[in-house]
């Protein structure tokens, strides 16, 4: 998979630009401040739907420069390529309304999008998986579940609304019983069976897909650790705050015995009800579970060095993109590899390590790379070279774009003024 052009308009701080790729490496390349994570940022908003930097769509909408009057949205649209098959995705982000979406000049459901474009994308932010808060590591097997079936960002959505109202509900019975009334718990148990429903499917999902990604992301980091220390990953069930059980045999009965599962975790609301309803939270569910990492039976959070967390974080995410790349779920050839996004990590990494990462670049159809200098990234690689600039009036665009082979032609830059995607 491949985006030959993307055009964003009023997206971050790009006013308009349509800057046009190929296939293989191409370094996007610019001082700090000039664009260059906002134009990536785009592409992986098309795989997700969310942004790997901001919670909010709105931040997304360029602010408005003085005496300019403010977008109403920012539009991202991307010509995608996939086996022989050829799609324009388009998204409009609409500030204070929902989001527009067109495949194909069609209007669909922005959901409907969710797997035109697959993205493997490593950033700086990605150490947080590691060291971050459960929510981190949440969100990493929430963004692959997403791109590997779409009925998993159905769920997901249901089980934050059922998640919310909930919680809303629980407020209102604790300030109730706070205040001598009674405590209704029959709207309580409706939300619990909805909770129940949506919670199975989730971990059952999340399963599947770790049991998927253990032995890829080990044979990751046995390459860019040297195989100096074993890493382990385990899911981490809720559930066994409750009950004295085993976190992997209650997350495998999601899948194999969903109405065990579903008993089990009846149990569990039951026992922490009191505790809820004082609380005013959701004590219990996929939105409280982690994914356990240890180094050598050591947790990697809070043991690791700061070059053993790297490791570990570029192992997963790498290991994301060989389990993307060989999943059948949906690609119907099955080559659709993801696009592989690297945001300003070459700095990061040691000789070592940049070296097992351009191994694993090898495998991908199109790597876009980002760098605030061309010597951040390894001499070994051929890419294409993207200049971003960032203009007071014009804000961010592609000045240039010199071509691989064009490198020792002395030809000036080829795509001052990039191929306009076709209307």
């Amino acid at each position: 998979m491949y985006i030959s052009h993307l055009a964003l308009d009023d997206f971050r701080s790009y006013i308009h630009d349509v800057i046009e790729f190929r296939r293989g490496v191409t370094v996007i390349l610019g001082p700090n401040g000039q664009g260059k994570t906002n134009l990536i940022e785009a592409v992986n908003y098309l795989a997700h739907l969310s942004s790997h930097r901001v919670a909010a769509d709105t931040a997304l909408v360029r602010f408005p420069l003085p005496g300019d009057v403010a977008p109403a949205g920012a539009v991202i649209r991307a010509k995608v390529h996939a086996g022989d098959r050829e799609r324009i995705v388009e998204l409009e982000i609409v500030r204070g309304r929902a989001n527009r979406a067109r495949l194909n000049r069609n209007p669909i459901r922005p959901r409907e999008i969710l797997g035109q474009v697959k993205v493997v994308l490593f950033a700086p932010e990605d150490l947080n998986i590691v060291k971050g808060d459960p929510s981190d590591r949440r969100r990493f097997l929430d963004d692959m579940g997403i791109q590997m079936w779409p009925t998993y960002g159905v769920v997901k959505s249901d089980l934050d609304r059922i998640l919310r109202q909930r919680a809303a509900l629980l407020k209102q019975l604790g300030k109730d019983r706070r205040s001598g009334r009674p405590v209704d718990l029959a709207g309580l148990s409706i939300w619990n069976d909805q909770l129940i429903d949506a919670s199975t499917q989730i971990v059952a999902y999340r399963q599947r897909l770790l049991d998927d990604l253990v032995e890829p992301a080990n044979e990751m980091h046995h390459i860019v650790s040297e195989g100096a220390r074993e890493l382990t990953i385990a899911y981490e069930n809720s559930l066994t705050q409750v009950d004295e059980i085993d976190a992997q045999t209650v997350s495998s009965l999601s899948a194999t015995d969903p109405q065990r599962y579903s008993e089990m975790m009846k149990h569990a609301l039951d026992t922490v009800c009191d505790q809820e309803i004082n609380r005013g939270v959701n004590l219990v569910g996929p939105h409280r579970d982690d994914l356990g990492l240890w180094l050598d039976g050591m947790p990697v959070k809070g043991y690791a060095s700061h070059g053993e967390s790297w490791s570990v974080a570029l192992s997963l995410k790498l290991g994301a993109f060989e389990v993307l790349s060989t999943d059948t779920h949906r690609a119907r050839d099955g080559r659709e590899r993801p696009i592989l996004i690297l945001d300003d990590v070459f700095a990061e990494l040691d000789e070592y390590r940049r070296r097992a990462l351009v191994r694993v670049m090898e495998k991908a159809e199109q790597v876009l790379i980002t760098a605030a200098a061309q010597t951040d990234v390894p001499h070994a690689l051929v890419t294409d070279i993207v200049k971003i600039e960032r203009d007071g009036h014009a804000g961010s665009r592609c000045i240039s774009a010199i071509r691989a082979s064009d490198d020792n032609t002395g030809l000036p830059p080829s795509a001052d003024n990039p191929t306009q995607m076709e209307d």
